[in-house]
């Protein structure tokens, strides 16, 4: 059975709603030393709106991630209780925090490609062409 349009666009609403107001908790009203420089990529709502997985972007080493990871997992119980009033809702999702890894791996793969195309240009196109003068021909009628 298909999903209906009008439940996809709500769950769709919520999720964007999520995101903003979790992006909005993380900027200023978090207050813990741990989190770091992070905001939210992604929210994925699984489809009964039971649970959904917050993809967290944060700027720093590996260090600086796995702190602001562990930082709003303990945290978790404050964002419920805050999106619950905020959006007004019955129910809040459980949320699950996750480090979003998109960015690293799109970096990673245009280094790959990078080389690749590196490695497969020959040696005669590496060098400039010898440029060569050719002699004009006059068309006669």
């Amino acid at each position: 059975m298909p999903v209906q349009r009008a439940r996809k666009y709500h769950q769709d609403r919520v999720a964007e709603t999520l995101r903003d107001e979790i992006s909005t908790m993380i900027e200023g009203e978090l207050s813990d030393p741990r989190i770091s420089f992070a905001y939210v990529s992604e929210v994925v709502l699984n489809p009964g709106s039971k649970s959904a997985r917050i993809y967290i972007t944060v700027d720093g080493n590996e260090e600086d991630q796995k702190s602001t990871l562990e930082a709003l997992v303990a945290a978790r119980g404050y964002i419920r209780h805050t999106l619950k009033e905020r959006m007004g809702i019955r129910y809040v999702p459980e949320l699950s925090f996750h480090i979003d890894k998109s960015e690293n791996l799109k970096m990673r793969i245009d280094e790959l490609l990078g080389r690749m195309k590196k490695r497969s240009r020959s040696p005669v196109e590496t060098t400039a062409p010898a440029t060569t003068t050719e002699p004009e021909v006059e068309l006669k009628p």
